[in-house]
């Protein structure tokens, strides 16, 4: 646990009491403070009351006398599309409004690392698509290394119950846009921004809001290193903001998919190769090809990112090489699940955005395609240039008929579940194929997370007959 430091002898709110909000409360109280606490829910009310916890009404007139903060969960909105009432309030009051990653950089360091040989570091991971998967080797590279590391906020453990940091330690953070747009402390030692595509933006009232709560990362606090994915017109603006001109080596460019030529440091990857570029000298080149945990240009891109993150902390590129082969991707992201007939089946369910789906889609060259659920705005039109690796399409959930109305001529069968598309998909796949769950939508129809519907779509997998 990290104790939150500068809230000793007040009161605290905390707003939310899923895994984030118990784990700030007990940090605050290792910190010398008083939590109270609060949720809209009565069951996340019992729960907290289950484990010990005392609960104060913050929906009281008078709830706010006397507090020097109200700590909120990530998933509460505090401006758009309308703040909570309890968040609305405290603004009203006065109270200044923080979450646990603000809590957690205010308090990350302390008078014991004196004797520490070399301080703590912590690394930030954000952007759309392939957080999770650029924190998750970062992680493993560090592992790898002999690096003590640890890995938390929107993978892992809280940010604030991780264990305190050893000498040297890299902490790993995967950050989404709902934790950076809030937090009123962001200080990374190295900061990484993967790529930008339109999502949650109801939640931040369009992608220009989206991107400003991704930006917030490096502008806050200013990491010594960023390392910026330049794929996208905002990346681009991003690292020109941030560099003093193309020498400045303080950020690493990273491409999947272009030659990045007349920057001080850059990594790219281009049909299958990942290079590193350094003051006009190629650093390293890595076939990146055969590294079944890292299929695709878009995986591509986030070994780019870990590469450039690994190397502004000091690792050599023959340890990184290395490590890359040995990392065995993430459950639901490009995952492999099974194989039968000469017929892979691939577990992508964390695709719940057309761009996601998009590059799942394109790593792979035909495709029995499961897709559907809560489809978004615009629902799969975007797809279309994607589509010629799709041999059919086998369609689930609430937007099944929406999407079958946006295929065209892509052969296409309304399943409307996972079994019977599953079940359909095998049948018909021929060898050399993949079934690719890559689902461009919600899940939030038929399952609770799209980890159960990953969870689904493997046990419908594996119990195939002829495995």
């Amino acid at each position: 646990m990290i104790p939150v430091r500068g809230y000793a002898g007040k009161r605290v709110a905390v707003l939310g009491l899923g895994r984030s909000g118990l784990a700030t409360a007990r940090a605050l109280a290792a910190g010398g403070a008083e939590p109270l606490l609060w949720d809209d829910s009565p069951e996340a009310r019992a729960k907290a009351e289950a484990a010990g916890f005392a609960l104060t009404d913050l929906t009281r007139n008078t709830a706010f006398e006397d507090v020097a903060c109200l700590v909120t969960s990530p998933g509460i909105p505090h401006l758009y599309p309308a703040p909570n009432r309890i968040i609305r309030r405290a603004l009203e009051c006065g109270v200044p409004v923080d979450n646990d990653i603000g809590l957690f950089f205010q308090s990350w360091g302390g008078p014991e690392w004196d004797d520490f040989d070399q301080a703590p570091k912590v690394v930030c991971v954000t952007g759309s698509n392939g957080k999770s998967t650029t924190t998750a080797l970062i992680h493993h590279i560090l592992r790898a290394a002999g690096r003590p590391t640890q890995m938390a906020g929107n993978i892992g453990r809280g940010v604030l119950d991780i264990e305190p940091p050893q000498d040297g330690e890299v902490l790993v953070l995967e950050l989404s846009s709902y934790q950076t747009e809030l937090a009123r402390a962001l200080t990374p030692d190295v900061a990484v921004f993967t790529n930008l595509s339109p999502d949650h933006l109801d939640r931040h009232n369009g992608l220009g809001g989206y991107f400003a709560a991704k930006r917030r990362l490096f502008s806050e606090g200013g990491p010594d290193r960023a390392v910026i994915g330049v794929d996208e017109t905002e990346g681009m603006f991003l690292a020109g903001q941030l560099a003093q001109g193309p020498g400045d080596d303080r950020v690493i460019r990273i491409s999947s998919g272009t030659k990045l030529e007349g920057f001080a440091w850059s990594v790219f990857a281009r049909k299958g190769f990942l290079a590193e570029w350094r003051r006009g000298r190629q650093m390293a080149s890595v076939d990146l090809r055969g590294i079944d945990g890292l299929p695709g240009a878009h995986n591509h891109q986030n070994a780019c990112a870990a590469w450039a993150a690994c190397r502004a902390l000091g690792l050599s590129p023959k340890l990184i090489e290395g490590a890359l082969h040995s990392f065995a991707g993430l459950p639901h992201r490009s995952q492999l699940v099974g194989e039968r007939g000469g017929v892979r089946f691939v577990n992508d369910s964390k695709a719940t955005n057309v761009d996601s789906a998009a590059k799942a889609l394109a790593a792979f060259p035909r495709v029995r395609w499961i897709a559907g659920g809560m489809g978004k705005d615009g629902g799969i039109a975007a797809l279309a240039p994607v589509l010629d690796s799709v041999v059919k399409a086998y369609l689930i959930g609430h937007s099944a008929r929406d999407f079958a109305l946006q295929l065209g001529e892509t052969p296409h069968e309304i399943c409307e579940t996972m079994e019977r598309a599953v079940a359909r998909a095998a049948a018909e796949a021929q060898p050399g194929e993949v079934v690719l769950l890559a689902p461009a939508a919600a899940s939030f129809d038929q399952y609770p997370d799209f980890e159960k519907r990953g969870e689904d779509f493997t046990r419908l997998v594996q119990a195939l007959p002829g495995r």
